[in-house]
Parts: structure tokens; sequence; C-alpha cells
């Protein structure tokens, strides 16, 4: 069973907390769901909080960076929250860089985080 990833919209901004290791069927689910609802919803930043993750392979990290990128694109901001050091550790070697993107370490850190970068 295929389980998809709640994005949780707040005012101009969506909310995502993934709560699972993801496979890579839910990883590309979660790209496309996340990038309709930013079209649909017209959000201007996006969370998205991996706090429970403490590791992700290559086809992940990938996926992640994508969507980073993609939501860029499409002119929001976007915050990561929670990284673990295993995750940072794996996006580094696998040379996948955060540019333009603002990190916290709890989602509420990051909320405040995006509220400040859209407001300036």
């Amino acid at each position: 069973m295929n389980m998809r990833i709640p994005i949780l919209k707040l005012n101009d901004t969506l909310i995502v907390s993934v709560q699972w290791e993801l496979d890579d069927q839910t990883a590309l689910q979660f790209q496309e769901d996340l990038l309709r609802k930013m079209h649909e919803t017209t959000a201007r930043g996006v969370v998205i909080d991996l706090t429970p993750i403490d590791f992700i392979d290559s086809f992940i990290a990938k996926v992640l960076g994508d969507v980073i990128s993609m939501s860029g694109l499409m002119g929001a901001k976007v915050v990561i929250t929670g990284i673990q050091p295993a995750v940072a550790i794996t996006l580094i070697e696998l040379g996948i860089r955060l540019e333009n993107v603002l990190t916290a370490l709890d989602l509420e850190n990051g909320l405040d985080k995006l509220r400040k970068e859209l407001e300036a």
C-alpha cells in the first residue's frame, strides 16, 4: 500500500511533515502532490519537516533536491527542518546542494524563519 504524505496549508504556506522513511514510489508521489498543491494554492512558502527521518538513500536525496529546486522555480521559498546528522552527511556526500534553502532545527523555528523571509 502506497501512503501519501499529508500536505497542510496554513495561510500562504504549505507544511509537510514526513513521518516515515520514504520508499521510491512515495517520494515520487510526494513530489507530484507538492507541486500540484503549490500550483493550486499559489503558496509562497513550503516547510518540509524531516525530523523522524534517520536515513535517506541516493534516490530519495535526489528527489528531495529536485523538490526544493522545483519549488523555487514555482516561486516558493523553502525551509527544511529537523535534518538528522546521517541525512546531512548523505546529502553532502551525494553532492546535493541545498542552495537558497533555509534550515531550522524544528518546525516551529522553520515556520518563524519562513515568515520572516516572506516579509522581507
